[in-house]
């Protein structure tokens, strides 16, 4: 049963250097994991926190199941993240350092069907180092082009 379902956060890399991750699983209720089968979730917005010791994902957008009728959940909710405590521990106190943040890379379903989430350690990037990366894909791009016409 290979799900390639896998939900990206096409943003992270460009606006964060991503310094360390993470692969945790989430708490979620019957029909968002269906919502997420089918491919309708965004990680645009999302961002990590901690509360009381446990870390949470914020403004992760999971679509309204369409047959959850009256059970169906609410889209922006906060949902848990599953880590080990020692994980949560070291993740937590690198947190409280000057400028890095979690953020969630991408969400996908694990071999035995649970949806995981990579998160990531990140530094926000400076104006000149996102110029710096778009001149890198540029350049990647031209040489590729004229690698392919030789």
């Amino acid at each position: 049963m290979s799900n390639p379902v896998v939900i990206k956060n096409r943003r992270a890399s460009f606006d964060y250097h991503l310094l360390e991750k993470y692969v945790a699983g989430m708490q979620l209720t019957g029909s968002e994991i269906k919502s997420i089968r089918k491919g309708k979730a965004s990680l645009n917005d999302a961002y990590c926190i901690f509360r009381k010791g446990e870390l949470w994902v914020k403004n992760m957008h999971i679509a309204e199941y369409e047959q959850g009728a009256y059970a169906n959940h609410e889209p922006l909710r906060l949902r848990k993240l599953l880590l080990k405590k020692s994980e949560l521990r070291k993740l937590e106190k690198k947190v409280k350092e000057k400028g890095i943040t979690i953020i969630p890379v991408s969400v996908f379903i694990s071999e035995r069907g649970f949806a995981k989430m990579e998160i990531a350690l990140a530094k926000g990037k400076k104006t000149y180092d996102k110029r710096e990366s778009i001149k890198e894909k540029e350049s990647k791009r031209a040489l590729n082009r004229l690698l392919k016409r030789h």
